[in-house]
């Protein structure tokens, strides 16, 4: 669609702001909420976590996580995950173009191939898509790299992490994903829409590496402001 026709539509068919519902052209957001949308400034680099100096924070110092670095757009508050929501339990998938689009300034080297966090195949029935492959998906082709969502499967239907305490999430994850493939010597970027633990981004990159990836970093949409 060229200049002239974008600006015809959005004259004629106009989107309302998803956070305010002011007038906002052809986009989801309008200018001043996309300008307002929470940052993240320091974070740690192995789980972006916030951080005041941006090191690598005291808990993946202590425990090395099986991934080697996490970038997340947003800090999991308002407006942020009213959008995840949306997109995830709402099936608004016009969002997520849009929430790819955040992640698209941290491309990852050349040569590495997008994998989006797997849904167990009956939870994906009950949702009808897979919300991580839904971001993962654009935001490979904007970076130009191979996009593979059946290279690795969610082989355990687990509980939700959110309904178990800190020392359960570990357990409740063990030979949660099979590959379905070899990785020697790729990177892998692990594409998913909120982290809070990190625990099955973690056991995800434990599968992995274990089919020989030489490392698997993480693009997340939002990233939960503590790890409890």
């Amino acid at each position: 669609m060229g200049t002239l026709s974008r600006l015809l539509a959005a004259r004629l068919m106009p989107n309302d702001c998803f956070v305010c519902g002011q007038n906002a052209g052809p986009a989801l957001l309008c200018g001043p909420c996309r300008a307002d949308l929470p940052q993240i400034s320091e974070a740690c680099p192995v789980c972006a976590i916030p951080v005041q100096d941006g090191l690598v924070c005291g808990s993946c110092q202590r425990t090395t996580p099986a991934f080697d670095a996490t970038v997340a757009a947003l800090p999991y508050v308002f407006p942020a995950d009213r959008l995840v929501q949306a997109l995830k339990y709402g099936s608004r998938l016009a969002l997520a173009p849009f929430l790819a689009s955040l992640l698209e300034g941290f491309a990852p080297a050349e040569g590495a191939i997008v994998v989006p966090m797997p849904l167990h195949p009956r939870r994906l029935r009950e949702r009808g898509f897979n919300q991580a492959a839904e971001i993962a998906r654009p935001l490979a082709r904007a970076w130009g790299l191979p996009f593979d969502a059946a290279a690795v499967e969610r082989s355990r239907d687990t509980p939700p992490q959110a309904s178990l305490p800190w020392l359960e999430r570990r357990r409740n994850l063990r030979g949660a994903f099979r590959c379905q493939g070899e990785f020697a010597g790729k990177t892998v970027v692990v594409v998913d829409d909120v982290m809070t633990t990190g625990a099955t981004l973690d056991e995800l990159a434990r599968t992995l590496k274990s089919h020989g990836a030489a490392r698997v970093v993480n693009r997340v949409v939002a990233r939960t402001p503590s790890p409890a």
